[in-house]
Parts: C-alpha cells; structure tokens; sequence
C-alpha cells in the first residue's frame, strides 16, 4: 500500500499485545512508536524492580523484539531467552541486559535506545512514564489490591468486580510519549488485559489528554476473550465503555472487533480459567465497530497479526 508520506502509528499497551500489532504493522512503510505501560511487577521483571529500582523491562523487551528487523534471528532469540536453572533461573536474558545498560548509561530511556540499536527495531519504544509506580486496584466490596500481579493473578475473589484503577504514587507522563501522541496519524490502543496492561498507560497523568487533543485516528483493538477477575461476563461494549470512563467519551472513532468465534475444541481449555468469549451486540453508534475475522488459526487465541494490522491500515 503506497502513502503519500509515511503515516506516524503509535500504539499503546503492554505484554503480548503491543507485540501482535507491532509484528503486523511493522510490515507496512509506517513510522512506527510503542508507548509500554510500567505498571508489570510480575517475575523476572518484579525480582529485577525490588533488587535494582530499574523501571519494568520486560515488556519493553518484548516490543524491541517485536519490532526488531535485524536479519540475525539470534539476537531476538537471545532476548527472549529465559534461563530454567541457577541462581539466573526464571529471568529472561533481555531483561537482564536492560538492567545493565540501564546501570551502563544511568538512564533507562538510553538503555531502551540501545537496545533497539543492537536489534534493529524499525521502531520506536516510549516508556510511558519515569516514575518507579505501582499499580493498584479498588474491588467492589472495598478491598485495595496493590500490585499489578496481583491484579493479573488474583488471590482475592476473582467474581468481585474492579471499582477502579490507580497508580500509587501518581505517575507524569514520559515528554516523549505526549510528543509521539501529538504527532501521530493514528494512535491504537490494545489489545491486552484492560485492568492490567491498557488503563495503567490511560491513568498516567497526561496521557488521556493528550491522546484527546491529538488529531489522530484512534482505535481501541478489544479483546478476544475475558479475563476472570478483570472482565468477567464483558462483551465489547463493556470493554469500550470501561476504557471510556479513563480516557472519556467521544475520544475513541473506531472499535476493533473480533467476529469469528474459536471452535469448542479451541475454547475448552479457556473454560477452566472461566475466559469467554467476547461477543457484540453492535449497539453503539460511537466508537464505530469494525468487525472482521481477526482470530489466529491455531494455537493460544490470540490475534493474527497480519489480518488486524491489514484493517488498521485500511483506516488510515
């Protein structure tokens, strides 16, 4: 697809997701900038926060892997690569070099840097936020839950319901994220757990106004399933309208919606972890819903790359 010029895409998120539409969209002549959420404090990354106080690598790396272009697939697999035994057991090797070149340079933006130079990312990847933060929820019965994986894996009752979101202590947004926000063409939002990977970037004091005075095109990719815990029972006006109550009404032009349900041999392994799937009514005139079969073909149901960044490109 030929551009009069080369449309600038930022994409916000965390975990898997950024990762999917970064793969897809990477393929296109587009401009292409992460904004990764700070809010993980789950493993390799948790161990590596409380020993060094650097900012959350892990999603970072999997964006810089994400967006790598580098010829030499050794590189990307020596990221990913997680070690199974000794005292390095449990971190990925990728983290561990974000930590040292944050030490290195005595700046994590710089160590990112670096780390897209050695992997030639066709990208940009934007911290949200600088500040060290932690992520916190208010169930519906009034129990404060801190720390964003133990909103991800819950030991409180998963059917109580989140109330809400916030950071403690409050989190500025990176200058260089507003900057991409305010340049952009398009801006997507997701897919990823809404609680856990999307708001914790929409929370962070500046961005829900930046992204509402861009003039770009917005676009929320919603999710393939549930989350038990997050977003029991959700259907993707639910998804949209959670969202909206954090960035606000009226800000998002397109919904990104799966149509294509996964066959019963497929969503029999979700039915243990109670995840559904999420279906629409297709009620809401604003954002508009764009359906398609957005599904992967086989293995975890997740979102073919290919296939979703095609329709987000059409948009533009």
């Amino acid at each position: 697809m030929a551009f009069q010029k080369t449309k600038k895409v930022v994409v916000i998120g965390g975990g898997t997701g950024v990762f999917t539409v970064i793969s897809g969209l990477r393929k296109y002549p587009l401009d292409l900038t992460a904004i990764v959420s700070m809010a993980d404090d789950g493993g390799s990354t948790g161990v590596l926060r409380e020993e060094f106080g650097i900012l959350p690598p892990g999603d970072v790396r999997r964006v810089l892997v994400a967006m790598s272009r580098t010829d030499d697939r050794l590189m990307s697999d020596l990221f990913n690569y997680r070690f199974a035994e000794g005292g390095l057991k449990g971190h990925s090797f990728g983290n561990i070099m974000l930590t040292a070149l944050e030490r290195i340079t005595g700046s994590f933006e710089t160590a990112v840097d670096e780390a897209a130079h050695m992997l030639g990312a066709s990208g940009t990847v934007v911290p949200v936020t600088l500040t060290n933060t932690r992520l916190c929820a208010g169930l519906e019965d009034g129990t404060l839950v801190r720390g964003e994986t133990n909103i991800d894996v819950p030991k409180h009752d998963p059917a109580k319901k989140i109330k809400k979101i916030f950071l403690e202590p409050s989190a500025r947004a990176n200058p260089k994220a507003v900057l991409a926000i305010g340049a952009a063409d398009m801006i997507v939002i997701g897919p990823g757990d809404l609680y856990s990977s999307i708001i914790p970037n929409i929370i962070v004091s500046g961005i829900a106004q930046a992204i509402k005075k861009s003039k770009a095109k917005k676009a929320y990719v919603v999710n393939l399933m549930t989350k038990w815990g997050e977003t029991n029972h959700f259907s993707a006006e639910d998804f949209v309208g959670t969202l909206e109550q954090y960035l606000g009404k009226g800000v998002l032009h397109y919904a990104m919606v799966n149509n294509k349900k996964p066959s019963q041999e497929r969503l029999k392994q979700y039915a243990e972890e109670h995840a559904e799937f999420v279906g629409s009514a297709g009620v809401l005139k604003k954002p508009i819903f764009v359906f398609g079969d957005f599904l992967r073909r086989k293995g975890f149901l997740r979102h073919d790359p290919a296939r979703l960044a095609q329709a987000l490109v059409s948009l533009i």
